[in-house]
């Protein structure tokens, strides 16, 4: 999985330099369809990549998870 989001990135990356590098017909599209496939398909696989065995509750700023913290802190405002 992580071959394919490099393989992504490469291509969006070269889509966009080659649209701004290049003076053709199709310059604007070619930086449009780089960003477009940088936002809807390289940021979403790299997301569920990281996040997929992680609980998104261990993240959150909850009562609990702040208590936790200022335990392990040492801090003294429960």
């Amino acid at each position: 999985m992580k071959y394919i989001i490099w393989f992504f990135f490469i291509i969006t990356l070269i889509s966009v330099i080659c649209g701004f590098a290049f003076n053709l017909a199709y310059s604007k599209k070619l930086i449009g369809y780089g960003v477009l496939g940088f936002f809807f398909i390289v940021i979403p696989l790299f997301s569920w990549y990281r996040w997929k065995d992680k609980n998104p509750k261990d993240y959150m700023l909850n009562k609990e998870n702040l208590d936790k913290m200022r335990k392990r802190e040492g801090d003294k405002r429960r």
